[in-house]
């Protein structure tokens, strides 16, 4: 209650309502998401005092997060890697005319999931946090494997270009120095190389020069109209789809952000995973069902709200924001820890309760504006295409100023253009260079503690667990084809045994 006298005092208020709207400005922005809008208002807060200068950046980090979905929903444009799987199903519906429906669900959801997940950050934290604890190296690549499985294995046309487009980005996601040995890999003696290539700017160069460059092959052939808005309100139908996962992507979202070298990125695959099986409209997705953006969606504010946890409890920064808030506390000369909640109760339950009034800001303010940014759609398909290219070239090059980031922009949108040419999905390509690295990483010091022996990677008791769901999901297609052949079988002779005995 202390916490919320301070972050509801109106100096504060006026910092939380300026974060979400500079962090929702800043989030449409092609390549530029939450993590760059707080390091580049870091030197801003300096005259701040910590308290309103952490419920700013709560803001901007929830703003940031809605900022990038509303580009990969309208414009098929992530603003950052966890907004990526709001393009599947946001995108087709926006190409529908139903914009604004895809924007309030995934508002809506934020709204959701942050009040989900920040209700648990303050009831759960120190017993989360002492879970994550006991979680080592084999568990988190048991994960990231089950990552790479479920998402190749529900989307595109066959399992076969699922696992292709995987390879590419793990591919991809090998450039640079192994950090075990230092030895470059695949930079072709380029040093800029030597760090790798920076993750958004391969979800722009895939998502949005891929499409645009699809979209200009092909409107030589179609006249570009501009794409109707559609009704800025959910009707029944949409709310009666949405409820169910709105409320499930919190209970996949939260742990996930809790775990160290957790983040947004997996739990909402998994979500979008989960909302593919568990619906009745199976045959929507990829053409625009609203579930693929709701759940996903409460999934990652809920994550968001869970990378406090170790951040705040730890001292452990679970995704670039979470770092870039960590390096924000020691510049004050604040250290998180456990000793962190006795220390600086004021400041810690002050910025957990800005994160509530963050939340109901952003839904307030974002909700009414749905249909303003849905009309983006009615631009002119060239001019608009056009301006995705602009501001997709400025948002890579703010990443590491860089002329070289622009020219691997292009080459990484060549091959989304021919990724969609030959129908090999673009969503295992992302998370493959997102989490490629991290579960290298993750098997090579399993190794190690193992002393090089494979049995390393399956000797806890969740990784074996996480394993035998994988080859479920591998072996799923064939027990499909076997099960109803043993079920005609079985009916075929029942039909015998009738006619004997007549």
């Amino acid at each position: 209650m202390q916490g919320f006298a301070t972050a509801l005092t109106p100096m504060n208020l006026v910092w939380a309502a300026l974060g979400v709207l500079l962090g929702t400005a800043i989030g449409v922005l092609p390549g530029i998401g939450p993590a760059m809008a707080v390091a580049l208002l870091l030197p801003v807060t300096y005259a701040l005092e910590p308290t309103g200068a952490f419920i700013m950046f709560a803001g901007i980090y929830f703003g940031g997060m809605f900022g990038g979905s509303t580009t990969s929903i309208l414009l098929n444009t992530p603003g950052e890697s966890a907004a990526v799987v709001a393009a599947m199903e946001g995108n087709p519906m926006a190409r529908k005319g139903r914009g604004s429906q895809a924007l309030a669900a995934a508002a809506i959801g934020h709204f959701i999931g942050a009040l989900i997940g920040i209700t648990l950050l303050t009831l759960l934290a120190p017993t989360v946090a002492s879970v994550a604890v006991n979680i080592g190296a084999p568990d988190y690549l048991a994960v990231m494997v089950l990552a790479f499985i479920a998402v190749t294995s529900v989307l595109g046309s066959s399992r076969i270009r699922g696992f292709a487009s995987l390879l590419i980005g793990l591919t991809i996601g090998l450039i640079g120095l192994d950090e075990m040995t230092g030895q470059q890999r695949l930079t072709f003696g380029l040093l800029p190389l030597a760090d790798g290539i920076d993750v958004v700017i391969v979800a722009v160069g895939l998502f949005a020069i891929g499409e645009s460059l699809w979209v200009a092959a092909h409107l030589r052939h179609t006249s570009g109209k501009p794409i109707p808005v559609g009704r800025p309100w959910l009707g029944k139908e949409d709310l009666r789809r949405s409820w169910k996962p709105w409320l499930r992507g919190p209970v996949i979202g939260f742990p996930f952000g809790a775990i160290p070298a957790g983040g947004a990125e997996i739990p909402t695959f998994l979500s979008y995973v989960t909302e593919k099986r568990l619906s009745r409209h199976k045959d929507e997705f990829g053409k625009g069902a609203i579930e693929g953006v709701a759940g996903p969606e409460a999934t990652a504010s809920a994550s968001a709200a869970g990378t406090m946890v170790s951040m705040l409890t730890l001292g452990l920064p679970t995704t670039a924001v979470a770092a870039v808030m960590l390096a924000a506390f020691q510049q004050y000369g604040i250290q998180p820890g456990p000793l962190l909640f006795q220390r600086e109760s004021d400041l810690v339950w002050a910025l957990i309760a800005s994160m509530f009034i963050g939340s109901v800001l952003l839904l307030v303010l974002n909700l009414p504006l749905a249909p303003v940014w849905a009309k983006l759609l009615q631009i002119p398909r060239p001019y608009l295409y056009a301006g995705i290219l602009f501001f997709a070239s400025i948002g890579a090059y703010a990443v590491g100023g860089s002329s070289l980031d622009l020219l691997v922009l292009f080459i990484v949108g060549l091959i989304g253009f021919a990724m969609r040419r030959y129908g090999l999905p673009v969503l295992p390509a992302i998370i493959a260079v997102i989490l490629g690295p991290t579960a290298e990483q993750q098997m090579r010091r399993a190794l190690q503690i193992s002393d090089g022996q494979v049995i390393g990677l399956v000797n806890t008791p969740f990784s074996i667990t996480v394993y035998a769901v994988v080859l479920l999901i591998l072996a799923w297609p064939l027990l499909a084809r076997v099960l109803p052949r043993r079920a005609a079988v079985d009916q075929e002779r029942e039909r015998d045994e009738d006619r004997t005995e007549v």
